[in-house]
């Protein structure tokens, strides 16, 4: 019977929220770039999608990186919530939103060896 420490499960949740965020990048730009994918079948995946990130506990996140991947999902599931959400505009936002997630992984590609946090003590002790 092993026992977990409130850290291990705070990680290990902080792990499942971010690889739901990455699946349902992964998963937009795919559907994004496939031309053959209607108003329809790209409003139900995305809900599905939302909706199982949602079933689980909210994650506050400090990176830029995180921050951003969870607003644009919010602001992704915004969009097709709306009544007129139809093919005419999902055609009209693919090459927008495409840009949008390229900009997201060029954020998560750019490698940064140092956290922010051990940034500012090594400012500090100069």
């Amino acid at each position: 019977m092993a026992k977990y420490t409130q850290k291990q499960i705070d990680k290990y949740n902080r792990q499942k929220y971010i690889s739901e965020m990455e699946k349902i990048a992964k998963n937009l730009f795919r559907m994004l770039r496939d031309k053959n994918i209607n108003s329809s079948e790209f409003k139900a995946k995305m809900t599905t999608l939302i909706s199982k990130l949602q079933e689980r506990e909210e994650i506050r996140f400090d990176g830029e990186y995180h921050k951003k991947l969870k607003d644009y999902i919010i602001q992704i599931g915004q969009k097709i919530q709306n009544s007129k959400f139809d093919d005419i505009i999902l055609d009209e936002m693919r090459d927008i939103e495409m840009s949008n997630l390229n900009r997201l992984q060029k954020m998560k590609n750019n490698n940064n060896y140092k956290k922010d946090k051990h940034r500012s003590q090594i400012s500090h002790e100069d």
